[in-house]
């Protein structure tokens, strides 16, 4: 390749790209193996039994987003994450939640389901899943959080080596009841040697951290002032005592301390409508990205606390509500938004 074909395919590299999925985008992530650089998994928001999931690859010949696979799901996807396998040892699997657990695995030819986890053997009735978590020190342990309540850390046998010899299967390892009310959201902790400790939020408006190793007894880590629920959590990817969590229909995201329970060492509050996702910097302890109804992606830069952090270093407006934001783990200067049925990924 000359000089000047290099320098035009840099001057060519967007900071912007934009998917237009066939319906309403909830549930989206990135990839993490190293060789699939510009790949995400979305979810479909149909409100009713029939869904999809489909898979898109960033061709970056030709800067268009292309639909490598599509498969169905019962109901709406309320979450989707790959495994978290930076080397690519693992097979290419890929988990959802909804009515149960499901892991995927996907290949050039398509995607098929390895296994459907259900914890409610006995009964017809499933209590829905809201939100799951792939611990990324142990990739054979997924932890989920359901209204009923509970929380489930799951067990995966995902067999190394590639190929139909082996199958994937999973087993409980334990369930707890994690709250007074449902559970929105579950999330392992990088703390104590990011395999044990895990925390969640719920409908009771508390945030609640538990270590596998002493599971009678958990830790209150912050309770809503008004008892609102609390729908998300995020951990801080570089340093494990901070995390982020917000309300229900509230325009500000909390940041606690783990080592000073119910006391917030921060709130953000430049959005002006419900905030629905947060999102930490893969590669940088101070820098976190919110999204919301008001079309905003804001990035903070929140090293200066515990002084008042006024207003984000970043600003992105997008064309409608933004309903789901993800930082790449693998490319820490792209971020992935969804609203209505749009992916757009964006160059920080």
């Amino acid at each position: 390749m000359s000089t000047t074909t290099t320098s035009n395919a840099q001057a060519k590299r967007k900071e912007i790209y934009k998917y237009e999925a066939p319906w309403m985008v909830y549930a989206m992530n990135w990839s993490i193996r190293p060789d699939k650089r510009f790949r995400l998994a979305l979810g479909s928001f149909v409100e009713e039994y029939n869904n999809k999931v489909q898979i898109v690859s960033l061709d970056e010949e030709t800067s268009e987003f292309v639909a490598k696979s599509t498969f169905d799901h019962p109901y709406p996807t309320t979450k989707v994450m790959w495994i978290p396998d930076t080397k690519g040892a693992f097979p290419d699997l890929l988990a959802t939640s909804g009515d149960y657990l499901r892991v995927w695995q996907t290949s050039d030819s398509g995607t098929r389901l390895e296994c459907l986890l259900n914890n409610n053997k006995n009964s017809d009735f499933c209590a829905p899943l809201t939100s799951f978590d792939w611990n990324e020190v142990d990739p054979n342990l997924i932890g989920t959080s359901s209204i009923d309540t509970t929380c489930t850390i799951w067990g995966l046998e995902t067999g190394q080596a590639i190929g139909r010899t082996n199958p994937v299967s999973g087993h409980v390892r334990t369930q707890l009841i994690a709250h007074d009310k449902e559970v929105y959201d579950i999330a392992f902790s990088r703390g104590g040697g990011g395999r044990d400790m895990f925390a969640s939020v719920g409908a009771d408006g508390s945030v609640r951290m538990f270590d596998l190793r002493h599971l009678e007894h958990s830790t209150i880590i912050y309770e809503d002032p008004q008892h609102h629920s609390l729908l998300r959590l995020a951990w801080n990817k570089q340093d494990p005592n901070y995390l982020a969590t917000f309300a229900i229909d509230s325009m500000e995201i909390v940041i606690l301390d783990v080592r000073i329970p119910c006391t917030p060492v921060a709130r953000l509050n430049n959005h002006r409508s419900g905030v629905n996702g947060i999102a930490w910097a893969p590669h940088s302890a101070c820098h976190i990205c919110t999204a919301g109804d008001d079309r905003q992606a804001l990035i903070w830069d929140i090293q200066q606390m515990p002084r008042a952090i006024e207003d984000p270093i970043l600003a992105y407006t997008a064309e409608g509500e933004i309903n789901q934001v993800q930082w790449s783990t693998t490319q820490p200067d792209w971020i992935a938004i969804c609203f209505n049925n749009f992916l757009e990924i964006l160059r920080v």
